[in-house]
This record gives C-alpha cells, sequence and structure tokens, in this order.
C-alpha cells in the first residue's frame, strides 16, 4: 500500500535567478544563475547530482527540446536529464519527479530545474505553444484573461457577491501581493499599489482590471533533493523535508457535465485533499503555516483559499478583506510577491513558489521573514479553470 513521501526526501538547496524583463540574459544565462546558487547552497559538487528534471514549456524560445539544453547550459556530468511539461505546473512537475527519483533510490541526489524567457516571444501576455505566427483565436476556447473572468463571474453569480465587493476584495489580493513584493530584490515587480489603483485600473476582462493580472516575465529557479540521511552527513540541519506531493489533472468532468458551475477549481480541491492525507494535517487552517498559490489573477487566489480548505465556501471574500491572508495575517499568502510581481515563466513558476517557502522556513527571507513558520504549501496550477491540471504540494521542518 501506498504510505506517501512524507520526511523521506529533504531540500538540499535551492537558487533563484532575478525574474524581470531580462533582455541582458540568455535563457542558458538565467538556468545558470539559479543552478549556482542552488549548488553553492546545497554545498555539493556537479558530480555529485545523479539524474536531473528540466521543466520548460515554450520550447521553440531559446531552450530548443529535450533535456540537452540544460545539460549543456549547466554541463551536467553526462547524468539523465528529462524535459517535463504539464502547462504552467511544469515546475511542480519536475519537482515530483526529482523527489519521486531520490524517494525510491534510484539516485541519491537530483536536480529539478524550470526557465522560461517569455519576454522574447514578443507577446504581451502569455503565448500559446504553437509553431508560426498565425494562432486562431478560438484556441484553447478564449484567453487567460477571459477564461478567470469567467471564474469571477460565476463565484460572484453562486455566492450572491456583491459586484462592488467582489472588486475590492480582488484589489486587495493584488494590494497585498505587492506589499510584500516590494521587499524582494527578485521580484519583476517592485513598487507597492493603492486601492485606487486598482479600482480606477483600465478593465482587461471584467471584472479583472490591469492590477488583477499577472505580467509576463523571464526567470529560472532550482532545488536540489536528496535523503535526510545524506543531507545530515553533508552538515545541513534544520532540514526542510517534503510532506506531500499531489498533482491531480481534469478528466474532462467539468466541461462535459452540469454539475460544475464554474465557480470553484475541482483539481485543486482534488489535490489539496490528497495532500493534507498524506501529510496528516487534519486542519489545513492550523496545519499551514504559509502558502505560495498560483495567483495567475487575482480573483484565482481569492477562489483557491476556498478550494484549499483556508475559507469556507462564499467567505473567502470577505476573508481577504478582513486580512486573512495578509503578511500578518492567520495564514499568509504569497510573502514574496507571487506571480502577481514575479511575473510568470511558465516553467518556472512552481519552483519559485518552493523557494519562497524554503527560505522561510530556513529563517533567510530577510525583511518579509515570517515569525516562526513550520509548514507550509505551494499551489501550482495549469491550464484553464474548466481544463487543467493542479499540483499542491506541502514541506515543512524536519518531524513537523
Amino acid at each position: 500500500m501506498a504510505q506517501g513521501i512524507k520526511d523521506k526526501v529533504a531540500i538540499l538547496g535551492m537558487g533563484c535567478s532575478k525574474f524581470g524583463e531580462r533582455w541582458d540574459a540568455s535563457p542558458e544565462d538565467l538556468m545558470l544563475e539559479a543552478y549556482n546558487e542552488a549548488i553553492a547552497d546545497a554545498g555539493i559538487a556537479p558530480e555529485q547530482l545523479g539524474a536531473a528534471w528540466f521543466s520548460t514549456h515554450m520550447d521553440d524560445v531559446g531552450t530548443g527540446r529535450g533535456g540537452t539544453p540544460m545539460g549543456i547550459a549547466l554541463r551536467l556530468p553526462n547524468i539523465g536529464v528529462t524535459r517535463v511539461e504539464n502547462f504552467c505546473a511544469g515546475g511542480s512537475e519536475a519537482v515530483r519527479a526529482a523527489v519521486y527519483a531520490v524517494a525510491a533510490g534510484a539516485c541519491d541526489i537530483a536536480l529539478a530545474l524550470g526557465v522560461e524567457k517569455l519576454k522574447d516571444t514578443g507577446y504581451g501576455g502569455l503565448p500559446m505553444a504553437t509553431v508560426g505566427t498565425y494562432i486562431p483565436q478560438w484556441y484553447p476556447n478564449a484567453v487567460a484573461p477571459a477564461n478567470f473572468a469567467q471564474l469571477a463571474t460565476a463565484y460572484r453569480a453562486k455566492h450572491g457577491v456583491d459586484a462592488a465587493l467582489l472588486k475590492r476584495a480582488i484589489s486587495h489580493v493584488s494590494i497585498k501581493s505587492h506589499a510584500n513584493g516590494a521587499k524582494n530584490p527578485k521580484a519583476h515587480l517592485q513598487k507597492p499599489i493603492t486601492e485606487e489603483q486598482c479600482l480606477k485600473a483600465p478593465t482587461i476582462a471584467a471584472p479583472l482590471g490591469l492590477f488583477d493580472c499577472c505580467g509576463v516575465s523571464d526567470g529560472a529557479a532550482a532545488v536540489i533533493v536528496t535523503t535526510p540521511e545524506i543531507a545530515r552527513s553533508l552538515g545541513k540541519t534544520d532540514l526542510v523535508t517534503f510532506k506531500a506531493l499531489q498533482i491531480a489533472t481534469s478528466n474532462g468532468w467539468e466541461l462535459q457535465s452540469s454539475e460544475w458551475d464554474g465557480s470553484y477549481v475541482h483539481t485543486a480541491r482534488v489535490a489539496a485533499r490528497r495532500a493534507y492525507a498524506e501529510a496528516g494535517i487534519a486542519d489545513p487552517r492550523t496545519g499551514i503555516s504559509m502558502t505560495e498559490v498560483h495567483d495567475c489573477f487575482s480573483i484565482t487566489e481569492l477562489v483557491t483559499m476556498e478550494d484549499l480548505g483556508l475559507s469556507d465556501e462564499g467567505r473567502a471574500v470577505y476573508d481577504v478583506l478582513d486580512g486573512a491572508f495578509d503578511a500578518d495575517g492567520r495564514v499568509p499568502c504569497q510573502i514574496d510577491g507571487g506571480l502577481k510581481c514575479f511575473g510568470h515563466p511558465v516553467g518556472a513558476s512552481g519552483i519559485r513558489m518552493l523557494y519562497e517557502i524554503y527560505l522561510q522556513l530556513q529563517g533567510r527571507a530577510g525583511a518579509r521573514q515570517l515569525s516562526n513558520p513550520k509548514t507550509g504549501l505551494i499551489h501550482n496550477l495549469g491550464g484553464q479553470p474548466s481544463q487543467n491540471v493542479c499540483a499542491v504540494s506541502i514541506v515543512g521542518l524536519e518531524g513537523v
């Protein structure tokens, strides 16, 4: 019977590039930036790596196909490098593969790295991963802001939320994240914003305004994992271990059934339920110290609080406005600024989220450091609300 991976695998080291409009850097440069920090943090030589997983989505922009681009860029010691892609959850998929390889005993130390160079595509928004310049406007049904605007509309209709109140709540999500991102030198956007700015910003897809949408950026992040025993033998203390890694993929039920009302993300609820069971967490509101969630749009973060069980059905609007997920709230969310401030280099985002949780648990987050966190949850969503893959990962201090 499956027993899960709780406390079987530890983070040995992590690294993250500066995110932003990195016209100065190639994908290889960004990979190296994240990798060098991770190797130094881990305190190992490249020859000690046993396998690697490489996450990137836009394979026709800079990196090419397969795992070879990462092997060449980092001069890895002829180990296996496997490219993975799972929409926007590709970074978490790479982490899952590396963690499972170590837990299975297939290798002692493994690397997962994600990178994306989206600014080079020339798109103002998230580009489609298709060849050529002609992209049908109906693929995949609508552009991302429109899809997530529908999530907001369905949520408001189901719960009878006043339109102005919902707008204030999603604005607060962005205000909170920008306040956090202002303290993070690696974030793309590092300026606080006001409620007035949010409410008066141009509409992108009602009710989502400019500040309700995450930006397009370039970036990379990396994690090196091993067993707790090996980590301790290398002199590591205060280990951060994996408590749960769960991924749920849509099977089409949302679009092919009249039961789904469009007000939530079904796979997020499935993945969260499985992750809590694997981690042995009965009540996430007391068992989770902080979260990094996939805030591609501010409404996504708000709805995710209910999907993760951190707010009751229909109550996230009020919890958000009450500051429950602010830096000083009961379960801080996006303490590094989230996708709202980092942007969304697709292949890197899931690992970038893990990077912040890791720093927080080790007390190394600088000006944004929380007081005594014990566990953290990463929610990484790929696709659209009706057709998606959702990864929910939980990490924490060893023994917690």
